[in-house]
């Protein structure tokens, strides 16, 4: 049995809310009995006996019938998740600057982001993984940085979504206590 992280793309913000206890309830009954939600921002870690590739499908198909939404989720390894958050270069969060990663479930639609951030005039960024990729934004002004005006255009949407190192910090010490909790059950 593997832990996962799920993170799901663009909801409780343009229209598409969906509250934390009805999210956790919802893949529970999809198979994942010991999902956890974490924040308000689509933040899940649980278990299964499926591959990564799998727990992605059924967690959208699960939010595609339960909320009625286009879902769009990136499933990664809690392994995984730990080692981007040791690999970021960047601080947690200064007081200028705040560090996010944009995860994704496609390399290619990575490597395109990547690169279309590469030819920004200021481009702090630096790929972690074939999934990952971090970069700074200003405080108080992360929707309007360049790089984050890149990411959000529709092309990349349905493969990638953006949390700051402090919640993927947050995900990482849940999908560690869920790890530990199996071992002693086990």
């Amino acid at each position: 049995m593997g832990s996962y992280a799920v993170f799901l793309r663009g909801i409780n913000v343009g229209g598409i809310n969906i509250r934390m206890a009805d999210l956790r309830d919802a893949l529970k009954k999809s198979g994942f009995p010991d999902a956890k939600t974490l924040l308000a921002s689509g933040n899940v870690v649980l278990s299964s006996k499926l591959d990564a590739a799998a727990v992605k499908h059924e967690c959208e198909r699960c939010l595609r019938a339960a909320f009625g939404y286009e879902a769009w989720v990136v499933v990664l390894d809690a392994g995984k998740v730990a080692q981007l958050v040791e690999a970021c270069p960047y601080p947690e969060d200064d007081k200028s600057t705040h560090t996010y990663i944009t995860i994704s479930s496609d390399t290619a639609v990575l490597d395109e982001l990547e690169a279309a951030g590469s030819l920004l005039e200021e481009h702090d960024q630096q790929r972690l993984g074939p999934e990952a990729l971090a970069w700074l934004a200003p405080v108080g002004g992360t929707l309007d940085s360049p790089f984050s005006k890149i990411s959000s255009k529709a092309k990349f949407k349905a493969a990638t979504t953006t949390r700051n190192l402090r919640t993927l910090i947050k995900v990482r010490d849940a999908a560690a206590a869920l790890d530990a909790g199996q071992a002693t059950s086990s």
